[in-house]
């Protein structure tokens, strides 16, 4: 059941995204996530935050916070210049490079993640952390 929502639009400058981490920790930790759950929630956020601020030309994007008894759900999204998944870098672990391991990262530190992307529309990033579930 949704307990609670909270929204934030928010501009795109790097200095924000400490806001909005101190943000979902207090959320995350309201709701009785694990310090450890709590830290990934913001790694997570931090990554797609960051993916948002460096390719995407707009000024602005807005972050939803929904917060229910067993998860925390995060949801990004942005005005800008979206992209395919085609566009997305594959990762390849064996040779590392630096950058190109967001949503790799995301993935692996939230239970469910939803990436939604338009060409010229936009792109929303859906992260879901369920309270009580090891990866």
């Amino acid at each position: 059941m949704l307990l609670d929502t909270i929204k934030m639009e928010i501009s795109t400058n790097p200095e924000n995204i400490s806001i909005i981490r101190l943000t979902a920790s207090g959320i995350a930790n309201k709701i009785g996530f694990s310090i450890d759950d709590i830290e990934d929630i913001k790694v997570a956020i931090s990554e797609a935050c960051t993916n948002v601020i460096k390719h995407t030309k707009v000024d602005n994007f807005s972050i939803v916070f929904e917060i229910y008894d067993e998860k925390f759900i995060i949801i990004i999204s942005d005005d800008g210049i979206g992209c395919t998944k085609e566009s997305i870098p594959k990762v390849d672990l064996c040779n590392p490079k630096v950058g190109g391991l967001g949503i790799y990262i995301i993935k692996t530190l939230m239970d469910d993640v939803e990436i939604k992307s338009v060409k010229e529309k936009g792109t929303v990033i859906k992260m879901i952390k369920f309270l009580g579930v090891d990866n």
